[in-house]
């Protein structure tokens, strides 16, 4: 649970330094940070760091939020199934796009939203999460997709 890191204004400005810190160093050149509102708390943390980076962010959403034509995907959950959206024309093919979320578990939600960019054609660089639960093996689901947590919990 990242809440008490969102009400703490400099502890939400050190994470988020620490996460461009990271993206910098890693990436010449990014074109979007993705996803962010595959959880609603990492929605809280896409659209800072894209701004920061000066780049644009594509929000990924759950079926029926988003407006205009939608690719989609059914998932599977721990606890039953669910459908991500990402907008027909958020990307361009070849575009080169960070995937970003507040906590990787089980990663099914992670792998879908790799498939949605997959299926525009977008070059994913990595897919970028602050907390990790390394127990439920969810970075093994994202297969060969460059993986970061800059927290890990057993």
């Amino acid at each position: 649970d990242i809440s008490p890191l969102l009400k703490d204004p400099a502890a939400f400005r050190a994470l988020i330094d620490l996460l461009e810190d990271h993206l910098r160093a890693s990436f010449p050149h990014i074109d979007f940070i993705a996803g962010g509102c595959l959880d609603s708390r990492g929605f809280l943390i896409g659209p800072p760091l894209a701004q920061r980076l000066g780049i644009g962010f594509v929000p990924i959403r759950k079926k029926g939020k988003l407006p205009g034509p939608t690719e989609s995907v059914l998932y599977t959950l721990e606890y039953g199934k669910a459908e991500l959206e990402i907008q027909s024309d958020a990307v361009e093919p070849g575009q080169k796009v960070v995937i970003v979320d507040d906590l990787l578990a089980t990663g099914g939600t992670m792998r879908a939203a790799c498939e949605l960019m997959k299926r525009l054609k977008a070059e994913i660089l990595e897919c970028l999460v602050i907390i990790e639960l390394k127990l439920l093996k969810g970075s093994e689901k994202l297969e060969s997709i460059p993986f970061y947590s800059l927290l890990q919990y057993d």
